[in-house]
């Protein structure tokens, strides 16, 4: 009895023994490895967190790109049209200003016109005689020339329409009659002065237009050279000075 108590001994010391004989280090190792696996294990979710949130992220700021440039796309496209209706405002009323600058001054010398016909008129009438009556035609003269120089300051410009075919945008006929000398819709006589104004007519002439030669008789006569509008009133036109 004695001696298998001692082997029970024996042996509970061989295996206490063996404990103490494993190396500390192996157990703090293998510790070690598995909080490696774990942190690594971690960091792999992390990772995977990360790279979802980051995608999630792009994919978020394209869509805001692509709703930023079609925005940038709309204001470009609204600023450019805001500029067009400006520009286009812009000339409008510049050329409404012109139009009615044009329309005044128009109306302004339409006003004076018949004082010129009047001019005409007495020029043709009188016809001095003695020393007196030539000084004052004379005085008449000058202030016709004077009103003539600001009519062609403000470019008037009489119209040529005998010998031209008639054409209603620039004569007013009010008597036809035939004529062995012009043919058919031809001006045989101007009863009215017309004038052009820049370019536009500022009053209609007055003519008398042929119906073309009577019976039996032919016109060979070629059409005159067209109404042209000259640069300024030609006193030599309008005015004939007595010496």
């Amino acid at each position: 009895m004695i001696e298998n108590q001692s082997d029970n001994i024996d042996n509970k010391e061989v295996e206490v023994s063996d404990e103490e004989n494993i190396p500390k280090g192996v157990s703090s190792i293998e510790e070690e490895i598995q909080e490696n696996e774990e942190s690594s294990a971690k960091d792999k979710d992390n990772e995977d967190i990360n790279s979802a949130e980051i995608k999630n992220t792009i994919s978020n700021n394209d869509a805001r790109l692509e709703q930023l440039e079609k925005e940038h796309e709309t204001l470009k496209s609204q600023y450019v049209r805001i500029a067009a209706d400006f520009d286009n405002f812009r000339k409008r009323q510049s050329r409404d200003q012109d139009d009615l600058k044009v329309q005044l001054v128009s109306k302004a010398l339409t006003a004076i016109l018949p004082i010129v016909d009047n001019f005409e008129r007495a020029r043709q009438q009188l016809s001095p005689e003695n020393d007196e009556a030539k000084a004052l035609h004379r005085s008449y003269q000058g202030l016709y020339k004077q009103l003539v120089e600001v009519l062609k300051q403000q470019g008037v410009a009489p119209m040529r329409v005998i010998g031209q075919q008639f054409d209603p945008n620039l004569h007013e006929a009010v008597l036809r009659e035939p004529s062995e000398e012009f043919n058919e819709d031809f001006i045989v006589e101007e009863l009215q002065r017309g004038y052009h104004l820049e370019g536009k007519v500022l009053r209609h002439a007055l003519v008398k237009v042929s119906m073309g030669p009577g019976p039996g008789q032919q016109n060979s006569q070629e059409p005159a050279e067209k109404d042209t509008v000259e640069e300024d009133i030609d006193s030599e036109v309008i005015i004939s000075e007595d010496d």
